[in-house]
């Protein structure tokens, strides 16, 4: 049974590298994030896990990102996969899945990206989005790895699997965040001050405030198979 899409506000989370928009030259002062647009990402994401379970129902496994069978090479990034399953089907068929994100026939398709992967508030380049995963051992989107949502040991819920990331990629390019244990975290929260938000694998949405985040337990949710206790307050600054 695909589990049900909540959404937990609970403003408090890190001071580890939390990417607060900054006004080009030229630009006004950004105005504080209104609660329609911070509802708007909490939405997206929850489309996005949505999606994610109904690929992993339809396929047997969570998404990644497709590699080249020969060169083991990242092509297409796993939210490409996603586009059946956000009503985006047409646009899915004209992608060619065994070239890279960046081919003549592939890279016209990049402006084409979808409003649930769209940049709120904030501006970015064109195709580009803030919705990104994490790779790495142990990682949801780990290079090569293939497993459904039941065999995530550690659960769905103590599992972040979405992030919004402080800086935006191309929204098809296999571009995603490092886990490394023995480094910080990436910056994070790209579109929004002293927030960001992230999706476990249940579907559950978290709105973080960037200052009281205990990076370790934040880092420990980011590993589908630790096998260690999770601590979600700790790790989202309850």
């Amino acid at each position: 049974m695909r589990a049900a899409l909540a959404v937990v506000v609970l403003y408090a989370v890190t001071a580890v590298g939390v990417a607060a928009p900054v006004p080009k030259p030229g630009e006004k002062k950004l105005e504080p994030p209104t609660d329609a647009q911070l509802k708007k990402s909490q939405n997206n994401l929850k489309q996005i896990l949505l999606a994610v379970h109904s690929y992993s129902d339809a396929n047997g496994a969570v998404p990644n990102n497709a590699l080249d069978a020969k060169a083991k090479k990242p092509l297409l990034s796993w939210r490409v996969h996603l586009l059946p399953y956000l009503e985006e089907e047409q646009l899915y068929k004209q992608f060619k899945l065994n070239e890279a994100w960046d081919s003549d026939a592939n890279k016209k398709l990049v402006e084409k990206m979808p409003t649930v992967f769209a940049p709120i508030r904030v501006k970015a380049k064109p195709g580009e989005t803030f919705y990104r995963g994490f790779t790495g051992e142990g990682a949801v989107f780990e290079a090569g790895a293939r497993y459904g949502l039941a065999q995530i040991p550690d659960g769905t819920s103590n599992t972040i699997g979405v992030v919004e990331a402080g800086e935006p990629c191309v929204w098809t390019k296999p571009d995603d965040l490092v886990l490394d244990p023995k480094a910080p975290l990436p910056k994070l929260g790209g579109m929004f001050e002293d927030t960001f938000h992230v999706a476990t694998m249940d579907g559950a949405v978290y709105a973080v405030n960037g200052k009281r985040m205990d990076a370790d337990a934040f880092k420990g949710m980011l590993v589908r198979n630790s096998g260690l206790v999770r601590n979600p307050k700790a790790a989202f600054g309850e």
